[in-house]
């Protein structure tokens, strides 16, 4: 950072990281358009940042890796910047824990009277049973509303034979080698387990590798560009994970599942031509 950035810095003490960047763009007379092509950070996300509103980033590492980048490119202290991130950000969940205390059991006018407290209690058993008799009569013993977006699980085995005009999928074995390539720079991603426990996670570099364990149980995905990671299995390509930029998080990216994915894929797209 140079001696004019420090004492620019200095003189705003009491200025958020998210202003900070704001006011350095706007000294460099650059718009979110061009921070956005230089940066490959997409143009909402820095629209959050300058406005200091981290907490609406996908994640934590989101808001700092973001920042980060940010005051790299416009040449300011870019370890300063993200240190004051999660400073921001810890006081943002301070700030929510002390809304959730802020009961006074001291003051008698907020002392719910016991007759109240007793009606209180009396009514939620009465929901509560009045729910789980309608819940188990309308879905059925064992049923239950489906996950709003299920991660696809690997193809069971049938006795169905393959139709003569279409070819049996390839069936996954338990030695096959997914590889993951990042088409672009810079690009964030996380690999991990059924357990939570890290495979990898880092910013890749275009055309970076990375080969998914093969003794990985479970590995999963997350990351908010999927449309930016070239698939193979084998060697052989696979369809990505999606074609736009989105938050995709515990996707399961086993061989199995990603040929399944792709079938399902050549499902959708047989429809579509019929």
């Amino acid at each position: 950072m140079t001696e004019h950035e420090a004492e620019a810095v200095e003189e705003l003490p009491l200025e958020g990281a998210g202003a900070q960047l704001r006011r350095a763009r706007e000294d460099r007379g650059l718009d979110l358009d061009q921070v956005a092509a230089e940066t490959r950070i997409p143009t909402r996300h820095l629209e959050v940042i300058e406005r200091g509103a981290f907490n609406e980033l996908p994640a934590r590492t989101y808001a700092i890796g973001f920042s980060r980048t940010y005051a790299k490119m416009l040449g300011l202290d870019e370890k300063a910047i993200a240190d004051q991130v999660r400073s921001e950000l810890s006081e943002h969940d301070d700030t929510r824990a002390e809304r959730g205390m802020s009961f006074e059991p001291g003051d008698p006018a907020k002392v719910p009277s016991s007759g109240l407290a007793w009606a209180g209690g009396f009514a939620a058993i009465i929901l509560l049973v009045g729910s789980a008799v309608f819940y188990s009569t309308y879905y059925g013993i064992g049923e239950g509303p489906g996950p709003i977006e299920p991660d696809p699980e690997p193809a069971l085995a049938t006795n169905e034979q393959p139709s003569a005009d279409r070819e049996a999928p390839v069936a996954a074995g338990s030695d096959d080698t997914v590889v993951f390539t990042a088409l672009e720079e810079g690009v964030w991603v996380k690999f991990y387990d059924a357990n939570g426990v890290e495979l990898l996670q880092k910013q890749m570099a275009s055309g970076e590798r990375f080969e998914i364990p093969s003794d990985a149980e479970g590995p999963q995905i997350w990351t908010g560009r999927p449309d930016a990671f070239a698939i193979t299995i084998d060697g052989k390509s696979v369809p990505k994970l999606a074609e736009d930029d989105f938050v995709m998080r515990d996707v399961a990216i086993s061989a199995e599942a990603l040929l399944a994915r792709a079938d399902q894929t050549g499902d959708d797209t047989a429809v579509q031509n019929n």
